[in-house]
């Protein structure tokens, strides 16, 4: 062991290992809910989610994987599935040759409004309810702290809570 390191005090590990513990269970969950009433993994509905908040429902595939904070090859196998489902279509970039442009159809919005409701009451059974309000928004100020220590590219596109 390198004696210069600053282990984790054993109330700390037990913290450490229920933040691990907590975030994998409840991505379980919507991950197996998304999965079971909408037919899609968590990782499409967030593509999905990204591009309908975008302008004309577009965003650059470099954008996107910087939002989603997911590499350039993975989000690429992503989109290509969504196209396949006809849920997103990419264009060329008309202000980059090289790049290209990944837009949410009019059937990628509606398998969106069709899932959302689940998804929304699943994030709130699992998180918002089970914390109670001074917990989430606690939960939210710590995130967005983490966010901010780790540098996470698109981590500064969360809004502030108001």
């Amino acid at each position: 062991m390198t004696s210069g390191t600053k282990w984790l005090s054993t109330a700390e590990q037990a913290d450490w290992r229920a933040f691990l513990a907590g975030v994998a269970s409840f991505s379980e969950a919507i991950e197996r809910q998304l999965q079971d009433e909408a037919g899609m993994p968590h990782g499409y509905y967030e593509v999905l989610v990204q591009l309908s908040e975008a302008p004309d429902r577009r965003l650059r595939m470099s954008e996107l994987a910087d939002r989603l904070t997911s590499s350039r090859s993975r989000l690429s196998h992503a989109v290509a599935r969504l196209e396949e489902k006809g849920w997103v279509r990419r264009e060329p970039c008309p202000a980059d040759r090289r790049g290209q442009l990944a837009v949410l159809t009019d059937e990628g919005f509606a398998a969106l409004e069709e899932a959302a409701p689940g998804h929304v009451a699943a994030v709130r059974r699992h998180l918002v309810d089970a914390l109670g309000p001074e917990d989430f928004a606690t939960l939210g100020r710590l995130s967005r702290k983490l966010l901010a220590a780790q540098q996470v590219p698109g981590g500064s596109a969360l809004p502030a809570r108001g």
